[in-house]
Protein backbone atom coordinates (compact mmCIF):
# COMPACT_ATOMS: atom_id res chain seq x y z
CA UNK A 1 0.00 0.00 0.00
CA UNK A 2 1.48 3.31 -1.07
CA UNK A 3 1.24 6.57 0.77
CA UNK A 4 1.91 9.97 -0.78
CA UNK A 5 4.43 12.10 1.12
CA UNK A 6 6.03 15.45 0.45
CA UNK A 7 9.57 15.46 -0.98
CA UNK A 8 10.72 17.12 2.26
CA UNK A 9 9.48 14.08 4.22
CA UNK A 10 11.99 11.74 2.54
CA UNK A 11 14.29 10.15 5.11
CA UNK A 12 16.50 8.11 2.77
CA UNK A 13 20.15 9.11 2.47
CA UNK A 14 20.41 10.31 -1.17
CA UNK A 15 23.99 9.05 -1.52
CA UNK A 16 22.95 5.51 -0.56
CA UNK A 17 19.64 5.76 -2.39
CA UNK A 18 21.22 6.64 -5.74
CA UNK A 19 24.78 5.34 -5.52
CA UNK A 20 24.19 2.03 -3.71
CA UNK A 21 20.48 1.12 -3.97
CA UNK A 22 20.18 2.43 -7.55
CA UNK A 23 17.14 3.81 -9.31
CA UNK A 24 15.02 2.67 -12.20
CA UNK A 25 14.38 5.58 -14.55
CA UNK A 26 11.10 4.84 -16.30
CA UNK A 27 9.30 6.71 -19.06
CA UNK A 28 7.05 6.05 -22.00
CA UNK A 29 6.42 7.50 -25.40
CA UNK A 30 3.17 9.35 -25.94
CA UNK A 31 1.02 8.95 -29.00
CA UNK A 32 -1.94 10.98 -30.18
CA UNK A 33 -4.79 8.98 -31.66
CA UNK A 34 -7.12 10.09 -34.48
CA UNK A 35 -9.43 11.79 -31.94
CA UNK A 36 -6.58 13.89 -30.53
CA UNK A 37 -6.44 11.83 -27.33
CA UNK A 38 -2.98 11.29 -25.87
CA UNK A 39 -2.18 7.67 -25.12
CA UNK A 40 0.85 6.11 -23.51
CA UNK A 41 3.10 4.18 -25.84
CA UNK A 42 6.19 2.06 -25.37
CA UNK A 43 7.55 1.93 -21.82
CA UNK A 44 11.22 1.52 -21.04
CA UNK A 45 13.27 1.54 -17.88
CA UNK A 46 16.96 1.65 -17.10
CA UNK A 47 19.11 1.38 -14.01
CA UNK A 48 20.81 4.56 -12.87
CA UNK A 49 23.42 5.03 -10.17
CA UNK A 50 24.32 8.64 -10.97
CA UNK A 51 21.98 11.41 -9.95
CA UNK A 52 21.02 13.81 -7.27
CA UNK A 53 18.20 15.21 -5.15
CA UNK A 54 17.92 18.77 -3.97
CA UNK A 55 16.35 22.16 -4.46
CA UNK A 56 16.70 24.29 -7.58
CA UNK A 57 14.60 27.22 -8.78
CA UNK A 58 12.72 26.97 -5.45
CA UNK A 59 11.49 23.50 -6.40
CA UNK A 60 12.32 20.01 -5.13
CA UNK A 61 14.25 18.36 -7.97
CA UNK A 62 15.88 15.13 -9.06
CA UNK A 63 18.79 15.14 -11.46
CA UNK A 64 19.60 12.17 -13.68
CA UNK A 65 22.28 11.61 -16.30
CA UNK A 66 21.74 9.53 -19.44
CA UNK A 67 24.20 8.54 -22.16
CA UNK A 68 23.20 9.07 -25.81
CA UNK A 69 23.25 5.31 -26.49
CA UNK A 70 20.47 4.58 -24.00
CA UNK A 71 17.01 3.88 -25.37
CA UNK A 72 15.47 5.48 -22.28
CA UNK A 73 17.16 8.74 -23.29
CA UNK A 74 15.28 8.72 -26.59
CA UNK A 75 12.02 8.30 -24.73
CA UNK A 76 12.76 10.97 -22.12
CA UNK A 77 13.75 13.36 -24.90
CA UNK A 78 10.29 12.86 -26.41
CA UNK A 79 8.26 13.31 -23.22
CA UNK A 80 8.07 15.70 -20.30
CA UNK A 81 7.56 13.18 -17.48
CA UNK A 82 9.46 10.28 -15.94
CA UNK A 83 9.60 8.35 -12.69
CA UNK A 84 12.42 7.20 -10.45
CA UNK A 85 11.67 3.94 -8.65
CA UNK A 86 13.74 2.56 -5.79
CA UNK A 87 13.33 -1.18 -5.35
CA UNK A 88 14.02 -3.32 -2.27
CA UNK A 89 17.40 -5.11 -2.18
CA UNK A 90 15.83 -8.42 -3.24
CA UNK A 91 15.43 -6.95 -6.75
CA UNK A 92 19.17 -6.35 -7.31
CA UNK A 93 19.23 -9.00 -10.07
CA UNK A 94 16.40 -7.19 -11.88
CA UNK A 95 18.29 -3.91 -11.50
CA UNK A 96 21.43 -5.52 -12.94
CA UNK A 97 19.42 -6.83 -15.88
CA UNK A 98 17.78 -3.47 -16.59
CA UNK A 99 21.19 -1.81 -16.53
CA UNK A 100 22.87 -4.23 -18.91
CA UNK A 101 20.24 -4.85 -21.62
CA UNK A 102 18.72 -2.51 -24.17
CA UNK A 103 15.00 -1.86 -24.39
CA UNK A 104 15.43 -1.49 -28.15
CA UNK A 105 15.94 -5.23 -28.50
CA UNK A 106 14.25 -6.82 -25.50
CA UNK A 107 11.29 -6.14 -23.21
CA UNK A 108 13.35 -5.55 -20.07
CA UNK A 109 10.35 -5.29 -17.80
CA UNK A 110 9.05 -8.69 -18.85
CA UNK A 111 12.48 -10.33 -18.68
CA UNK A 112 13.23 -8.80 -15.25
CA UNK A 113 9.74 -9.79 -14.01
CA UNK A 114 8.82 -6.21 -13.12
CA UNK A 115 5.32 -4.76 -13.33
CA UNK A 116 4.41 -1.30 -14.55
CA UNK A 117 1.72 0.92 -13.09
CA UNK A 118 0.72 4.41 -14.24
CA UNK A 119 0.15 7.62 -12.33
CA UNK A 120 -1.50 10.23 -14.57
CA UNK A 121 0.12 8.63 -17.62
CA UNK A 122 3.59 8.33 -16.08
CA UNK A 123 4.84 4.73 -15.73
CA UNK A 124 6.46 3.48 -12.54
CA UNK A 125 7.62 0.13 -11.21
CA UNK A 126 5.02 -1.58 -9.00
CA UNK A 127 7.64 -3.45 -6.92
CA UNK A 128 9.19 -0.15 -5.78
CA UNK A 129 9.49 0.87 -2.16
CA UNK A 130 9.79 4.54 -3.15
CA UNK A 131 8.75 6.39 -6.31
CA UNK A 132 9.55 9.95 -7.36
CA UNK A 133 7.40 11.36 -10.17
CA UNK A 134 9.20 14.05 -12.11
CA UNK A 135 8.24 16.78 -14.56
CA UNK A 136 11.17 17.52 -16.86
CA UNK A 137 12.38 21.12 -16.43
CA UNK A 138 15.79 21.18 -18.11
CA UNK A 139 18.10 19.09 -20.26
CA UNK A 140 21.67 19.77 -21.33
CA UNK A 141 24.46 17.63 -22.75
CA UNK A 142 27.79 17.70 -20.96
CA UNK A 143 30.52 19.55 -22.82
CA UNK A 144 34.16 18.45 -22.81
CA UNK A 145 35.10 22.13 -22.55
CA UNK A 146 33.27 22.59 -19.26
CA UNK A 147 35.28 20.09 -17.23
CA UNK A 148 37.52 21.75 -14.67
CA UNK A 149 39.26 18.40 -14.00
CA UNK A 150 40.24 17.07 -17.43
CA UNK A 151 40.99 13.71 -15.80
CA UNK A 152 37.26 13.16 -15.15
CA UNK A 153 36.47 13.77 -18.79
CA UNK A 154 39.18 11.39 -19.99
CA UNK A 155 38.20 8.66 -17.49
CA UNK A 156 34.47 8.76 -18.14
CA UNK A 157 34.12 9.78 -21.79
CA UNK A 158 36.76 7.94 -23.80
CA UNK A 159 34.22 7.55 -26.63
CA UNK A 160 32.88 11.12 -26.45
CA UNK A 161 29.53 9.69 -25.31
CA UNK A 162 28.70 12.58 -23.01
CA UNK A 163 25.74 12.27 -20.67
CA UNK A 164 22.76 14.55 -20.95
CA UNK A 165 21.74 15.99 -17.60
CA UNK A 166 18.01 16.10 -16.91
CA UNK A 167 16.52 18.08 -14.07
CA UNK A 168 13.00 17.13 -13.11
CA UNK A 169 10.72 18.76 -10.59
CA UNK A 170 9.58 16.15 -8.08
CA UNK A 171 5.81 16.55 -8.35
CA UNK A 172 4.80 13.52 -6.29
CA UNK A 173 6.46 11.03 -3.94
CA UNK A 174 4.98 7.67 -3.03
CA UNK A 175 6.37 5.38 -0.38
CA UNK A 176 5.39 1.76 0.27
CA UNK A 177 3.98 1.51 3.78
CA UNK A 178 3.64 -2.30 3.89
Amino acid sequence: MFKTISPEALTDNPFKLIGKDWLLVTACTRETDSNGEIRTGRVNTMTASWGGLGVLWNKPVATIYLRPSRYTKEIIDSTDRFSLSVLPQKFKTALDYCGSHSGRTVNKLKEAKLDVEYMNGTPWIAQARLVLFCQKLYAQEFSPYSFVEERLCKQNYRNDDFHTMYIGEIVKVMIDKR
